[in-house]
């Protein structure tokens, strides 16, 4: 499989401000890649570069091997779908569809029947003949995605598609979304904020921050081996715990800090008297007996969805805690905590970098 985009050294200034730092990136043809960070991180402006809606000050762009710099959007075949659907409100659905195919000359019946197979892959056969004003969101964002289909672009450009629709709609769109792209066999790159999206729907995450990738990979990788705290506190749901920790005076344990010491044997030599910040996913914490030996803390909160009981400790820093299904217990009480050293993730705590 080879690279359908790469990016090598790419830096974008705005005057004095720089938006993007050093970017080197290669997306592999066929593979779904999802750019994620919070807002201002980047990750728009990176996708803009890839369009040409953003010219790079310096570093190379290539798509299909060939260097894309100075060329602009229109001659980049790449196609972009954007959270504001972009739709023209005076043409159909078809002629939306049709709109790209008929400014290149290409015959009015060949267009139509175009239309016709894409609309049939997206679910809109029924709606050809619509305006946009008489679609729902998710409607809209399909005969959007249809718009982009039909050009058969060497990449498909997804800038927070999703952040219009509710809920329950985003996470049917995900699928959607996901599922055309295997059909088609594109390249798809996709912008979110949210990284359950980018968790779900992608098979390569970059991370990124205040205009740096932070760390790359499949997104389990980044789940189990974030390479620093931000990455870890950023990939996962709810958030990963941190807690003060030092070394222990043996150098193969590390003594936790919730307001109470607690030394937690590693099984591997850590720096006595080293400064450490400890992460725990609050999924890897099983509540035990208040008497088990673990550690113990008070509730704070309780919340249950049926599925799931979410819990709060009244510790400082407080800890987050989900228990599979329903759970026997009440804000005000305490209970025990216990978890499996080896889930435990390391950084040192002037660095935030893992061990």
């Amino acid at each position: 499989m080879t690279d359908q985009i790469e990016l090598s050294g790419v830096n974008k200034y705005y005057g004095a401000y720089h938006a993007l730092k050093n970017i080197d990136l290669a997306i592999r043809k066929g593979s779904f890649t999802a750019l994620v960070g919070p807002s201002g991180c980047g990750k728009s402006t990176l996708l803009r570069s890839l369009a040409g809606l953003e010219s790079i000050s310096t570093g190379t762009l290539r798509i299909a091997g060939e260097t894309m710099n100075k060329v602009p959007p229109r001659k980049r075949d790449v196609a972009m779908v954007f959270q504001s659907y972009a739709l023209y409100p005076h043409m159909t659905v078809e002629e939306n569809l049709t709109y790209s195919l008929r400014i290149r000359g290409t015959p009015k019946a060949e267009a139509k029947k175009a239309a016709e197979e894409v609309a049939a892959t997206t679910g809109l056969s029924n709606l050809l003949g619509r305006y946009p004003r008489e679609l729902s969101g998710g409607q809209r964002q399909r005969v959007a995605m249809s718009r982009a289909i039909i050009r058969h672009p060497k990449a498909f450009l997804f800038d927070e598609p999703l952040s219009n629709l509710d809920a329950a709609l985003r996470v049917h769109m995900r699928k959607e979304i996901r599922a055309l792209h295997d059909r088609l066999g594109a390249t798809s790159v996709y912008v979110t904020h949210d990284q359950i999206e980018a968790m779900t729907m992608a098979d390569h995450v970059v991370v990124m921050r205040a205009g740096i990738i932070e760390q790359q990979g499949r997104p389990l990788d980044l789940y189990d081996r974030p390479v620093n705290k931000f990455v870890a506190g950023f990939i996962g749901s709810p958030a990963m715990n941190f807690i003060p920790a030092i070394g222990g005076e043996d150098g193969r344990s590390i003594i936790l800090d919730l307001g109470q010491r607690q030394a937690i044997g590693l099984g591997y030599a850590v720096e006595p008297g080293r400064k450490l910040i400890a992460g725990l996913r609050p999924e890897h914490i099983t509540v035990a007996p208040a008497d088990s030996g673990g550690l113990k803390v008070p509730v704070a909160v309780v919340e249950s969805t049926g599925s799931a009981t979410y819990i709060t400790t009244a510790t400082t820093p407080e800890l987050a805690v989900v228990v599979n299904g329903r759970a026997e217990i009440s804000a005000g009480e305490t209970i025990g905590l216990d978890f499996a050293p080896a889930q435990l993730h390391l950084f040192d705590a002037q660095t935030e970098k893992r061990l």
